[in-house]
């Protein structure tokens, strides 16, 4: 990296996350003044305008690229129209230990002055909970499900490359075409659509006028300065925003700043955890980048600078807090950015380019918690880009992960999408894919399978609450046979999956009626078309995810959970070291754990959400698995009560004893291209990937589970006794990544609990 870049990722690193109140006061101000005098949709667009209007711009020394969430880099704005936090919450994050967001006690007081008194009673997140019935809420509380959109607005949404060939100024004179074509005699949807049609005109003036006050400040700082070589380039800057977004961008810097604008407009409008990202930006920004390089007027060193830019960007942006259960399973401050590169065109073909290589080098040096970065390998990607990846996965980061392009084109031509859709598409956030830029494809929360067998094993009884919360399916001492334990199970679990999908439905139209998203509509197929809504059915596929965290066998032993296996500790390493588990190519734990999976898979495919779409399944957990953990007993295979339960697909923690083939053929006997998604973890020692050769085997090993369909797969490349030594000397190692499940995160930035079930996952030091 060049000097410029190493003091911008020096600063961004540097900078400790606050909070800032300015966008819940121009919200609350706003809705004061104008909630009940204009319809939903506008009253969203003509608040979107208003945080445009007035939000605290920023540029800062260096900036080649402008623009922030909040007023200035690492401040996190909160959403009081979701989920309105209380001063208790606010004191809570401004002084926990891990990942705290600073706020000052002025402007605690101020938020309990002005935000709070007004969203009383107002926010999504309390509709939801005067909606929900007892049982509902006692399964939520008890760790049997979570619910992603009880407190942010759903997201994980990826951009394709359309806002690369119009501006907002083309968007609008569609939107008025839209709008002279509505038929208010034979469409009773009509007036609907008007009303988001001017909406959606108002978001695109919004963004627009955002960008010209960066210009504006731009030219006024460069009158100001006395650098030359700042003032061209602030100049430089003002020209570029004024004509993106409002025009379509003519050459790379314009492009990335294009995507940029468009990114903080979808967060700022509502999003309180999006992982919003741009898609396949090798694909998107090489014409650009090859234009430059063809004219001379941009060189690859300039291109990787205005890169590496955005990546600082990306960085400055932490995620809003949380409150009540969802942060427990989820605390951090990455946003889930998730790059795609690599992959395949709308053809079919490989989509590896020039840019590829050159991001995987900038994500290499700048070793940065945010953007995630995933590598796409189909089975005609060149080798030399696949080791290229292997060769920054071996530097212990977490990055990139590995997506299986064949197996999830496949995945959602059968969920639906046309083939060319699907190619485009790839992983937002963790694991789980969309077709980029025409797909609304929202994450409802998780489901714990574990806890549904604990609660079985209880006949529907929770142990750690003494609530019975399922059904009464009788006591599994009284079973004949494995048959009826099983039977039991998959009773239990469709009757939560059908508790958590019923209240899923109620989600999403209380977001379509109170919390449409007008700004991020704009930029997907086939919003503007429909007149519709992101949050309205109004994508061109709409599309619901379930997401199930611990794949877990199941066998004959039901006593000694209760206690935790005090006093049975012979029985439990009986368990451990004589019982087939999944991840050691054993057909007799591997066909149960199919088994499971195509039973989940029939209890949540193709269940209608409200959008016209279909739920669907997905296997991931991000770190609801420690929180899942905690609220479950011990487990027949040996697991210890209130420890993590497994991430995703992985085997559990340390059942895998059999290297990591074994494992690839475990998991390449489900059949992945009926999810959405399924997450593979895996550890190595650094030492296994110091030869050229060996970085040939994991290639091979990534090779071989893609043929058998793997979706996904993530190595964390570090050894326990660097872990050790990480928790007992923090200080060295304020810079340790890893892994965690769909992203990687500081060692040091996590509970005692998550760094224990990090080291707990079996250490590979073979292929």
């Amino acid at each position: 990296m060049n000097a410029r870049i190493r003091r911008l990722r020096q600063q961004s690193i540097d900078t400790p996350v606050t909070l800032s109140i300015e966008r819940a006061l121009i919200e609350t101000e706003f809705y004061q003044n104008n909630y009940g005098t204009m319809p939903v949709a506008v009253l969203r667009a003509s608040n979107f305008l208003e945080l445009c209007r007035k939000k605290t711009i920023y540029i800062g020394p260096d900036e080649l690229i402008v623009g922030e969430r909040g007023p200035r880099p690492k401040a996190v704005p909160t959403f009081p129209e979701l989920t309105c936090h209380s001063v208790d919450d606010l004191h809570t994050l401004d002084k926990r230990t891990l990942q705290p967001y600073h706020i000052s006690q002025e402007d605690i007081d101020t938020y309990e002055r002005v935000v709070i008194p007004y969203w009383k009673g107002k926010t999504q997140r309390e509709r939801i909970f005067g909606h929900v019935s007892k049982e509902w809420e006692e399964a939520y509380h008890a760790g049997v499900f979570t619910e992603f959109m009880e407190q942010r607005a759903a997201g994980h949404t990826a951009m394709d490359g359309k806002m690369y060939r119009q501006g907002l100024l083309d968007v609008k004179e569609r939107i008025r075409r839209r709008i002279e074509a509505l038929d208010y005699i034979n469409d009773p949807e009509a007036t609907d659509k008007e009303q988001e049609l001017r909406a959606m005109d108002i978001s695109c003036d919004a963004a627009i006028l955002f960008a010209e006050r960066h210009a504006l400040l731009a030219e006024q700082m460069a009158r100001e300065e006395h650098d030359p070589q700042r003032k061209a380039e602030l100049l430089k800057i003002a020209d570029v925003c004024h004509h993106v977004p409002a025009h379509a961008p003519r050459d790379l810097w314009e492009a990335i700043q294009m995507y940029w604008f468009v990114h903080l407009g979808t967060v700022t409008e509502l999003n309180g955890w999006d992982s919003m990202n741009p898609g396949h930006i090798d694909q998107h920004l090489m014409p650009f980048y090859q234009k430059g390089l063809d004219d001379g007027s941009l060189t690859p060193e300039k291109a990787k600078e205005l890169l590496s830019c955005l990546w600082v960007k990306f960085n400055n942006q932490p995620a809003p807090p949380k409150v009540g259960v969802t942060a427990l399973e989820s605390g951090t401050y990455n946003d889930f950015t998730n790059i795609n590169i690599g992959g395949v065109d709308r053809e079919g073909n490989s989509a590896a380019n020039p840019l590829s290589f050159m991001i995987l080098e900038i994500q290499e040096e700048l070793h940065q918690l945010q953007p995630g970065l995933s590598i796409h390998i189909a089975h005609d990607t060149p080798e030399d880009f696949l080791l290229e990846g292997i060769k920054v996965i071996r530097q212990g980061h977490g990055y990139p992960s590995l997506f299986n392009t064949d197996t999830y084109v496949q995945e959602m031509v059968r969920a639906g999408k046309a083939v060319e859709d699907a190619r485009e598409g790839g992983c937002s956030g963790c694991i789980e894919v969309g077709a980029f830029g025409k797909e609304a494809y929202l994450l409802t929360g998780y489901l714990n399978t574990p806890k549904i067998l604990e609660i079985t094993l209880h006949d529907g009884m929770d142990p750690l609450t003494g609530k019975q919360l399922g059904l009464h399916t009788g006591d599994p001492r009284h079973f004949a046979n494995y048959e009826q334990l099983y039977e039991a199970w998959r009773l239990q679990m469709e009757h939560f999956v059908n508790m958590k999908l019923a209240v899923n439905n109620y989600i999403e139209r209380m977001f379509a009626l109170y919390a449409p998203a007008t700004f991020l509509s704009l930029f997907i197929d086939d919003c503007v078309e429909k007149g519709r809504d992101y949050y309205a059915g109004g994508a061109r596929y709409n599309t619901t995810y379930i997401q199930c965290t611990g794949l877990y066998t199941m066998d004959a032993m039901l006593h000694a959970l209760d206690n935790d296996f005090e006093g049975e500790e012979k029985m439990r390493q009986y368990i451990i070291h004589h019982t087939p588990f999944f991840g050691n190519d054993d057909d007799r734990a591997d066909d149960i754990a199919r088994r499971v999976y195509d039973d989940l898979v029939n209890a949540i495919e193709g269940r209608p959400n409200t959008r016209g779409g279909r739920t669907h399944l997905n296997m991931l957990s991000t770190t609801c698995h420690n929180y899942f953990g905690q609220v479950c007993g011990a487990t027949p295979n040996g697991r210890k009560a209130h420890f993590a339960i497994s991430d995703g697909t992985s085997p559990a923690h340390g059942a895998d004893t059999h290297g990591p083939t074994a494992v690839v053929k475990s998991l390449g006997k489900l059949d992945q291209t009926k999810s959405g998604g399924t997450l593979l973890n895996m550890r190595f020692t650094p030492a296994l990937l110091q030869r050229e050769r060996d970085q040939q085997k994991l290639a091979s090993l990534i090779r071989s589970y893609f043929k058998m369909g793997g979706h996904h797969i993530q190595f964390n490349i570090i050894d326990t006794a660097t872990l050790r030594d990480a928790q007992s000397h923090p200080d060295d190692y304020r810079d340790l990544l890893v892994r965690v499940a769909g992203y990687s995160d500081y060692f040091n930035d996590m509970t005692r609990q998550l760094q224990e079930e990090i080291i707990a996952r079996t250490e590979n030091d073979g292929m």
